[in-house]
């Protein structure tokens, strides 16, 4: 089983406008499976330990992630 991003976004309690912005930004992890082919990819699916792992990883809400250690 694949989450899509709505499914990723009920997983992590976000938007699903929200899960959209961080793809688009590279936030999120890789998806696991692509439907479609090069620039015709039409879905994207992530398994729900890839989801599990990235929630997991995530910085938390008012990170600063533009600072280096």
């Amino acid at each position: 089983m694949f989450l899509s991003l709505k499914g990723v976004a009920t997983r992590a309690g976000l938007s699903e406008n929200t899960i959209k912005a961080y793809f688009a930004r590279g936030y999120m992890p890789a998806p696991d499976v692509e439907i479609g082919t090069g620039e015709k990819v039409t879905a994207y699916g992530w398994s729900p330990e890839t989801v599990d792992t990235w929630l997991a990883n995530r910085p938390g809400r008012g990170a600063r992630t533009d600072l280096q250690r």
